[in-house]
């Protein structure tokens, strides 16, 4: 199954928060809530954030459709 239906990614693409909430359904205080250690919705399966230069940060949209994809098989 493809979460990304109609959406045309290459393998190693880098897509930005704006897309990650759009294929996610959650809301950026949310996604950094999942990414942050020290909070209890913490999820050390969500993907890591990958450093583009100073102040802007992109996510694998390989990897974050593999992270839907885990959760659609996991339910």
């Amino acid at each position: 199954m493809n979460t990304f239906v109609g959406q045309i990614f290459q393998m190693n693409q880098i897509i930005n928060l704006k897309e990650v909430i759009k294929f996610t359904g959650l809301s950026r205080a949310t996604i950094y809530r999942i990414m942050d250690e020290h909070h209890k919705q913490y999820d050390p399966t969500f993907p890591k954030h990958v450093n583009l230069t100073i102040g802007r940060v992109g996510w694998s949209a390989w990897e974050i459709n593999q992270w839907i994809e885990d959760k659609l098989t996991n339910r």
